[in-house]
């Protein structure tokens, strides 16, 4: 397997690039909308920049959130607990880790199954 810190670290800085794009969008598009005398309730275009800012907005918080579960992921690598089930104790395994570097569950768990099972 990749060295789990280092794939998680790539991740992290992915992540801190896709929210400093997000962010600078949406600030664009407030800017924007700023500048403009448009009302968005009555203005045809208006729909348009509200649902931008709103997805906009919604895309951050995620990416907020995804980093978030990486630096958990770090904490629980730097704790000795990274490949272990947070519902079962039991290990999470190497093909899942590989795929999503900061689940804290195994499959079983992921999946609603009983624990462990």
């Amino acid at each position: 397997m990749d060295d789990p810190r280092a794939q998680l670290e790539r991740e992290r800085q992915k992540t801190i690039d896709r929210l400093a794009n997000l962010t600078e969008d949406f600030d664009k598009v407030v800017a924007a909308s700023r500048d403009s005398n448009a009302d968005d309730e009555h203005d045809p275009e208006g729909s348009t920049i509200a649902f931008e800012r709103s997805q906009l907005g919604a895309l951050a918080e995620q990416a907020r959130r995804t980093l978030t579960e990486i630096d958990a992921a770090l904490a629980r690598l730097a704790a000795g607990t990274y490949t272990t089930c947070e519902r079962c104790g039991r290990p999470i395994s190497k093909d899942r880790l590989r795929a999503r570097p900061a689940v804290r569950t195994c499959i079983s768990c992921a999946s609603g199954g009983p624990p462990g099972a």
